[in-house]
């Protein structure tokens, strides 16, 4: 994923904290508990708690946040201005008020996938085509989808305020006292990153997001390192030039890129805590999966995961020449998956089993990410 910023000025690179954003990730997180074991707690007893009518009208909408994150969570993004969030959820939830009916129906209807992201097709609003393939989609998905489909097309203004009473109900219901409890480290986090920005500039600062993200030599691409493709610009004069990072505590693993044509680029971030691995990145899963794919090397880490071996004594218990196991851990090493060290006059090589060990997790974090 990479975003154009050449020539952008660095004050319109924005760090800040959203309510509705973050609003939107702890949705998910109530609705994915999977993809978020560090929150089981958090999950368990804000669902326990809410009130059955709440409880309903949130599964009635869940795919809002559920398999997509709709953009109508960063209304801050979709409407010109200078790409600023909320103080507080009702002032983000009046940014939202403000976008256009067109812009907020096609992305309250990613989830059907009638608006293709990258393209900037036209909202369903006003081309059949569009329409048609939002409906087609909404009910390949089940009823509920296909209703809310319906209703949002033949009146977008009484569904939008059906969905901003719900999001305030959330926040009476549990995310007012969520976001007290946040918002403090998230100010401090995006604090230091604009301090990060002004002080030692924009490689500094966007190098701190995550080790998934960066910036190129020439100071003009920043690249998101996911398993998707996708570009977009911070330049567009439609919603203003800009790019704006939102630190969250909910989203890990997800690191969650709005790159949608006309729209401000958003990169929303989770705050690094010391107990959260640092991201593999796509090309060392890559190198670690098909490393461990070969079925010489597969017998060969089970050797290295019991001891250290000298590349010779390898050889003899595989049955193959040395010139051919040095080829293979040659491709083990690249991938990080073995360590070597010298004894004398003799070169040890062992499976590092920690690495081993996180490959899953690594795998299933970069697929989320």
């Amino acid at each position: 994923m990479t975003i154009d910023i050449a020539g952008l000025p660095a004050d319109r690179i924005v760090f800040e904290p959203s309510p509705l954003a973050e609003l939107g990730v702890a949705l998910h997180a109530l609705t994915e508990p999977g993809h978020h074991p560090g929150l089981h707690g958090w999950a368990t007893a804000t669902s326990a708690a809410l009130e059955p009518d709440l409880a309903d009208r949130l599964h009635e909408a869940d795919f809002l946040w559920q398999n997509t994150f709709s953009d109508i969570f960063t209304p801050f993004a979709g409407v010109p201005g200078d790409g600023r969030t909320g103080s507080c959820l009702a002032e983000d939830l009046d940014t939202l008020d403000r976008m256009d009916d067109e812009r907020f129906v096609s992305a309250a209807l990613e989830f059907t996938c009638c608006h293709l992201y990258d393209a900037g097709t036209p909202s369903p609003l006003v081309d059949a085509a569009s329409r048609a393939r939002a409906r087609e989609t909404a009910a390949a998905r089940g009823p509920r989808q296909s209703d809310f489909t319906e209703r949002l097309l033949a009146d977008p203004g009484s569904v939008r305020t059906w969905i901003r009473r719900l999001l305030e109900d959330c926040d009476a219901a549990f995310f007012a006292d969520t976001w007290r409890r946040v918002r403090v480290p998230l100010t401090a986090d995006a604090r230091h990153k604009t301090e990060l920005l002004r002080r030692k500039g924009t490689a500094e600062a966007v190098g701190a997001v995550s080790a998934a993200v960066s910036l190129s030599e020439d100071g003009a691409t920043v690249t998101v390192d996911k398993l998707t493709r996708g570009r977009t610009t911070a330049t567009d004069p439609e919603v203003g030039p800009g790019v704006t990072f939102v630190p969250t505590t909910f989203g890990w693993p997800h690191l969650v890129v709005l790159h949608a044509p006309g729209w401000r680029p958003v990169i929303q971030y989770p705050v690094h805590r010391p107990e959260l691995p640092v991201p593999a990145s796509v090309e060392l899963l890559r190198l670690r999966m098909e490393g461990l794919a070969h079925p010489m090397r597969m017998r060969l880490c089970r050797d290295l995961a019991r001891s250290p071996y000298t590349t010779g004594e390898l050889a003899v218990s595989l049955g193959i020449t040395p010139p051919e196991v040095s080829r293979h851990l040659a491709v083990l090493k690249k991938a990080g998956l073995v360590t070597t060290r010298r004894r004398g006059r003799y070169v040890l090589h062992q499976l590092d089993l920690t690495v081993v060990a996180r490959l899953g997790s690594d795998f299933l974090e970069g697929v989320l990410r």
